[in-house]
């Protein structure tokens, strides 16, 4: 793996990106729809920070949407 790339999983599935990636950029990989929480190594994020949230290699992504019913 270049040392210029980042490994990431996102709901324990892996995914490279590039040094420098967001959270925000994760999240658009995977395309998932609102609402959801984000969290990253089991700290949630607040969607104001997704864009600014720099990807670390080894990072655990969660996203979790809720689910509806009864």
């Amino acid at each position: 793996m270049p040392e210029h790339t980042l490994q990431v999983l996102i709901n324990q599935m892996p995914h490279l990106f590039p040094q420098g990636a967001t959270l925000a950029d994760a999240i658009a990989r995977v395309n998932i729809r609102p609402p959801f929480a984000a969290a990253v190594n089991l700290q949630f994020v607040p969607r104001a920070q997704y864009p600014v949230h720099l990807l670390q290699n080894g990072d655990q992504i969660e996203l979790i949407a809720p689910i509806t019913g009864g």
